[in-house]
């Protein structure tokens, strides 16, 4: 089984405002992206989300998918909120995790289930989305894994786990898996009459 971690616990201090409230269409970020794990076939979900996020919290109830997990220590990094995840989902029937972020919310369900389907078929140990030669969200994370993720330095984060391991990238017809939400300027452009599919 492969579940889906939603890292949220980010400050969003260059949005100015929570990045997971945000509008994509008609649903917010986190509703949309709970959404899309959904079709895609993931079978569970957590959102790590940072402390008195209550509105965060409400939307994931209002997706009727996923459940929330506090990170206590957010500041910490995002590696701190992957293991506050991993820890929240990792059982003995779980061979991998699909990691993705709240600020990338236009990822396709077929990429999901592109992205499953090859983790169930591949020997590498890390796999990840790939479009037009870059890289982006979601990242699959196998049980082999597991123990270099919880060893790593927070400071350092995953990449230094993905620098440490084969990495299988996964080519798909999604511009969506890059389109990463930071700014003011970057909810602008996703926004504006694109041909990104928003609604």
């Amino acid at each position: 089984m492969i579940p889906g971690i939603v890292l949220a616990a980010g400050a969003s201090s260059r949005m100015g405002r929570p990045k997971a409230l945000l509008q994509a269409g008609a649903r917010t970020f986190v509703r949309r992206v709970l959404d899309t794990l959904n079709d895609g076939g993931v079978p569970e979900a957590v959102v790590v989300v940072r402390p008195g996020a209550e509105q965060v919290t409400r939307e994931v109830e209002l997706a009727r998918f996923g459940r929330v997990l506090v990170n206590p220590h957010p500041d910490r990094g995002q590696l701190s909120s992957l293991l506050v995840g991993l820890d929240g989902v990792e059982r003995d029937d779980v061979d991998a995790v699909l990691v993705t972020l709240v600020d990338v919310p236009l990822v396709r369900p077929q990429t999901i289930a592109s992205l499953l389907a090859r983790a169930r078929s591949s020997s590498a140990p890390i796999l990840r989305a790939v479009h037009s030669g870059r890289h982006g969200h979601p990242v699959i994370f196998t049980r082999a894994v597991f123990g270099a993720l919880r060893a790593a330095d927070l400071a350092a984060g995953a990449r230094a786990v993905l620098r440490a391991h084969q990495v299988e990238d996964v080519d798909v017809a999604d511009p969506g898996v890059l389109v990463d939400v930071d700014t003011p300027d970057d909810y602008g452009r996703m926004i504006a009459p694109s041909p990104f599919p928003v609604a």
